[in-house]
This record gives structure tokens, sequence and C-alpha cells, in this order.
């Protein structure tokens, strides 16, 4: 039976693939910039596409931004050293790890910004991510070598996370499949460590050589990929979810800290000030395009609804030999890079 449906979901798919070569052309450039200031360092970078906001952090408060014009929405302090947010709109929550101190996941009110409570966790929490699929929020502990999990309905005063799962090596960012495997670098082994979450327990370590120090990681559930930013050497490498195999390990520049990938597109931000852009041609994966960004813009965050990628940058001062440039104060922004 012809339904509305089935001429609905192939509609979407040929509307996908027409889009996919406009987007591999190598066109990509800065298009905008957003003045924000203040002071605070930065780290990752969340992309509320829906809310058509930004989720930075900045050391000791989170920002949200608005995507379209820049405006600072909301400044959430109260944070030590924060690192990542993870959102769950269907509970009007974000979850934000502060690895200051013992370490603390911060929870906040997605509407009002209003902090809720604050949960226990490990030293050094850090990457952050929420698997609708799983319901659940998951986070890092360098410090712990560990795994934290626990359900974004969790009590946010006194609540307590699930025990936590040992990788025994330094983890640095996460993915997860949606199907039970949650894939994390751990940056000082050269491996990608697999959590079962049924069984709570690493069952496979595969190794990121020819490359070294994994550290950004994003994922491309429909073709069983994940794009891996490496930093010794210096490499975006491509590999197989479901097998472990290196299938492309690509030149980027120095000082890559994320990767990013949509309708068919890799992305990885390096702050040397280059935003490597990689597609699959012919079967084999290239790089279309090198960037220029600011030096220090090594973290993204890409609206996969609009192609746009927002990276945090400052302005710096002169260099002096032997030293490394200092921020201008008060000259925190954010570059919007898009296609020309």
């Amino acid at each position: 039976m012809l339904t509305i449906r089935n001429i609905i979901k192939p509609l979407a798919t040929l509307l996908v693939l027409a889009a996919m070569p406009c987007l591999a052309q190598s066109n990509w450039g800065v298009v905008s910039t957003f003045q924000i200031g203040g002071e605070g360092s930065w780290d990752y970078v969340t992309v509320d596409a829906p809310g058509h906001r930004l989720f930075v952090t900045r050391a000791t408060h989170t920002q949200a931004i608005d995507t379209d014009t820049g405006k600072v929405l909301a400044d959430i302090t109260g944070q030590v050293r924060s690192h990542g947010v993870a959102i769950v709109p269907k509970l009007n929550r974000g979850f934000i790890t502060d690895g200051g101190g013992t370490g603390s996941i911060i929870v906040f009110d997605l509407k009002t910004y209003a902090v809720l409570g604050k949960l226990a966790t490990m030293p050094d929490s850090d990457g952050i991510i929420y698997d609708a699929k799983l319901d659940k929020v998951m986070a890092v502990s360098g410090d712990g070598n560990a795994l934290m999990t626990f359900s974004p309905d969790i009590d946010p005063k006194s609540g307590k996370i699930d025990p936590p799962i040992k990788l025994a090596g330094a983890p640095e960012f996460l993915a997860s499949d949606g199907s039970g495997k949650v894939f994390v670098n751990l940056e000082d082994k050269d491996v990608v460590a697999v959590v079962d979450m049924k069984s709570r327990t690493v069952v496979s370590r595969w190794p990121v050589g020819p490359a070294g120090h994994p550290v950004g990681m994003a994922m491309d559930a429909a073709s069983h990929r994940l794009f891996i930013g490496c930093r010794n050497p210096q490499k975006l490498v491509v590999m197989n979810n479901e097998t472990g195999k290196i299938e492309a390990s690509l030149p980027i520049g120095s000082g890559v800290d994320a990767t990013a990938v949509a309708a068919g597109l890799a992305f990885a931000s390096a702050g040397d000030g280059t935003l490597t852009v990689a597609a699959l041609k012919a079967g084999t994966f290239d790089v279309l395009q090198t960037v220029k960004t600011p030096t220090g813009a090594k973290t993204m965050g890409l609206n996969a609804d609009t192609h746009r990628i927002y990276l945090p940058a400052v302005d710096l001062e002169p260099a002096v030999a032997g030293a490394r440039p200092k921020q201008k104060p008060n000259t925190f922004k954010i570059v919007v890079v898009g296609q020309q």
C-alpha cells in the first residue's frame, strides 16, 4: 500500500543524497564572527540545533549563545574547570562536566538556565555526551581512567551516578552507536576502548596507528565509521566501528582537539589555525580543503541542520621568542565557518 510515510522516507533520502555533492565542494570558509568578550578559556562546544544556540564551556562558567545573532543568552556560573555540555531536551535538562577539585557534573534547566544541582563524580570529569537510544548521560574521567554513566532523570541534588567502568587508560572523548557500544579514546594508550554497556566492561582495544594520542572523536552511525583526531603524529583516522579496521589516515593541522561529521564530510579543528575538510571520493577518503581559522581555534561544534561550524577563539598578542602568545583581554569570539 502506498502511504505518505512510504513517499516521504525515500524523498528524504533523495534530498540528502542530492545535497552531498554540493556540500563536498571545496569552498568552505569563515562566513561571520561573533564578538563575545569576557574572561575565561574554553573547551568543548555543544550545538543545540533546534534551540538555535551553542553551549560553550569557559572554565569557571558556561555560556549559551544564539547561533543566529551571537547574542549571549545566559551565563551559567559556579564551575572550577568546566569541559563539556550534554543536553536532554525531553527533560529540559543540561549537564556540565566540571573537572576541578574532586569532580562534579552541574545539572541545569535548559529554559531558565538555573542550576538544579550538582552530582559528585570522579576527578578531571571531561568529555560528555547523551545517548537518546540508551537514555544515558555518559562522561569520562581523565584522572580516574573511567567511563561514568547515569540516567538523565537523576535527582540533581541527591542522586548518585552508576558505578564507574574502568578503562585502564586516560580517556579524552567518546561516542556511542546507540546499540549498546561506547567508544572511548585512550590518549595515553593510543587505542580506542570499546565498552559493552550491557556487561559494562571493555571488550576490545583498537589501535589508532599509524597515528597516536587520540583526542577528538565523532561517529557517523550510517556508515559505521569513527573519525578520530590524533596529535602524534597529526592525523585524522577513519576507523570502522564494527571491526576496528583503519580505513584512512589523513594529514591535519597541529594541536587537533575536535572532529565532526555530517552529510558525508568529516572535519578536524586544530590549534594551529586550520580546519581540515575531508570526504569519501571514488571509494577513498581524501582532504578536500584546509580552511584558515584563528590560531588557537582547536575545538568546534557542528550544526548538522545548517552545516555551520562554530569555533571559539581569541585575539593574541604578538609572539615573543621562546614564549606562548598571550591572549588579548576581552577578545573571546566565535568564528563561524560555512560554505561560501
